[in-house]
C-alpha cells in the first residue's frame, strides 16, 4: 500500500484529522496533483491549519500565481499573530518579503 493509499485509508476512518489532510496535500503535491492539493489546503486554512498557510504559498509561487501566493501568506501572517506563532509569522513574513522582490 502506497503512502497515499495508506493517508486516504486513515481520512477514511478519520476525516477530520488535521494533520491526515495535510500529509495527504503534500503527497498530491509530489504526484503533480496541485489543485487537488491546494484544495485540501484551503479546507485546512479555513481551520486556521497555519502550516497550510505556509505550504499553500510555497506551492501557489511554484505555480507562478504570485499574486495568490502573496494573498496566501498575508492571510497565514495574520492567523499565526493572532494565534501567537511568532515562528511561523516570521517564516510567512520572509517569505512574502523575498516574493515582493521576485515580483514587483
Amino acid at each position: 500500500m502506497s503512502r497515499r493509499e495508506q493517508l486516504e485509508a486513515m481520512l477514511a476512518d478519520d476525516p477530520t484529522d488535521q494533520f491526515l489532510r495535510y500529509g495527504l496535500a503534500l503527497d498530491l503535491e509530489s504526484a503533480g496533483e496541485n489543485e487537488r492539493s491546494l484544495e485540501l489546503l484551503r479546507g485546512l486554512q479555513r481551520e486556521k491549519y497555519i502550516a497550510a498557510f505556509f505550504m499553500a504559498g510555497q506551492q501557489l509561487t511554484s505555480l507562478d500565481r504570485i499574486d495568490e501566493a502573496r494573498s496566501v501568506l498575508r492571510d497565514g501572517i495574520a492567523a499565526a499573530d493572532q494565534g501567537g506563532d511568532t515562528h511561523a509569522a516570521g517564516e510567512m513574513r520572509e517569505y512574502l518579503t523575498n516574493l515582493g522582490q521576485l515580483g514587483e
